[in-house]
């Protein structure tokens, strides 16, 4: 079976460096798809242990296994406060008992979600906090101004406790102005809401500077190894390692043709080993060596095997991939023997380049019967 290995202290390590970039804000901690990926009952524990009080999910489902993983840790209190668990997708009218039974925040982020809230607190008889997000040039959630506006006077009648105002940056991890023009208009409609802490900086944003880290950070590919730009680079631990094992080594001659479609000819004689892995398992047709439209243009992703980088040859399939292993040396490798094909061996960011997509897509598309192994 595949396996991924997840380093407990790496994560841990990176939570820790991305909070000392920004020592005068609380650091939060992005758990959503699952951990981003990787299991997120295990991923908030870990991150708990580390300092962490401030969580992140994207449904209220999420939500619920994160609060029962955080209350059934069995050390001693250590006299902070509760953890708090966002939920950023906004707000259903059957999850607002969800969210006060479980103790979760949402994130309000259009009229209706602040309808939904207030109704749903009404019928409880409950108060409860929640928090605002700003629309500031993303263009995707979030109160425009005259919403914000109207969302401010509630909170200064009290008829909505907020814990939190927050907006979310479209470009952190590239070089544009963007950034900055978003930090300018999340300032002005910030201010709407005096005395109510703020939090902008996701991921990228952590590595651009104090003045966006305001009163709470909540990174997110990064914790888990992935780059967060040019400035994370070298600075954060891989974190996941996936491992699948060769279940067959043959050898094909030259003039043959290795996968489906034939897609990669043979030049020489070649030997092959045939690893349980594919894309039914999260490991994209992308990353194949040949026969796929964005792979014709450029080599495949590699893997190591027997401490040795071997390029993926011909079709990545629903369960199996090739690799040419013809220069490891014959008695290095045997059927059972693992092959790394992300991990402190083989950056993500540099797979997932080379298969045309990005570390998210990567760790959030791990297939359910990978196995999630945490060291």
């Amino acid at each position: 079976m595949p396996v991924v290995e997840i380093d407990r202290a790496a994560l841990a390590a990176n939570w820790t460096l991305l909070a000392a970039r920004n020592p005068g804000a609380r650091t939060g901690a992005a758990v959503k798809a699952n951990g981003y990926g990787l299991g997120a009952a295990e991923a908030a524990r870990t991150l708990h242990a580390a300092g962490c009080r401030d969580f992140f999910v994207a449904w209220a489902e999420e939500g619920r296994i994160v609060r029962a993983a955080l209350d059934a840790l069995t050390h001693p209190d250590d006299g902070t406060a509760p953890a708090r668990i966002f939920v950023l997708q906004g707000l259903e009218p059957d999850s607002v008992s969800l969210h006060l039974d479980a103790g979760l925040i949402p994130v309000l982020s259009t009229p209706g979600d602040i309808a939904v809230w207030r109704d749903g607190l009404k019928a409880a008889g409950r108060r409860a906090p929640a928090a605002i997000q700003l629309e500031t040039g993303m263009n995707r959630l979030g109160l425009d101004r005259a919403d914000a506006e109207a969302a401010a006077d509630l909170a200064a009648s009290g008829a909505l406790d907020l814990a939190l105002v927050m907006s979310h940056l479209a470009s952190a991890d590239e070089p544009t102005d963007q950034s900055v023009r978003q930090h300018a208009r999340f300032l002005e409609l910030a201010a709407l809401f005096p005395g109510v802490p703020r939090s902008l900086a996701n991921s990228a944003a952590v590595f651009l500077g104090g003045e966006f880290g305001f009163d709470l950070t909540r990174p997110g590919i990064a914790l888990y190894g992935g780059e967060a730009g040019p400035a994370s680079r070298g600075l954060l631990r891989p974190v996941a390692r996936l491992t699948a094992a060769i279940l067959q080594l043959r050898t094909a001659h030259a003039g043959e043709a290795a996968g489906y479609g034939a897609a990669a000819p043979l030049t020489r004689d070649t030997r092959i080993a045939t690893v349980g892995l594919g894309y039914a398992d999260g490991y994209h047709r992308a990353a194949s060596g040949a026969g796929v439209a964005v792979r014709d243009v450029r080599p495949g992703p590699q893997a190591v095997v027997a401490g040795q980088r071997v390029p993926v040859l011909g079709r990545v399939s629903m369960d199996l991939t090739l690799l040419d292993v013809t220069d490891v040396p014959d008695d290095a490798l045997a059927p059972g023997d693992r092959a790394e094909f992300f991990g402190p061996n083989l950056s993500i960011d540099a797979v997932a380049s080379a298969a045309g997509t990005i570390a998210y897509e990567l760790l959030t598309g791990l297939g359910t019967r990978v196995e999630r192994r945490w060291v």
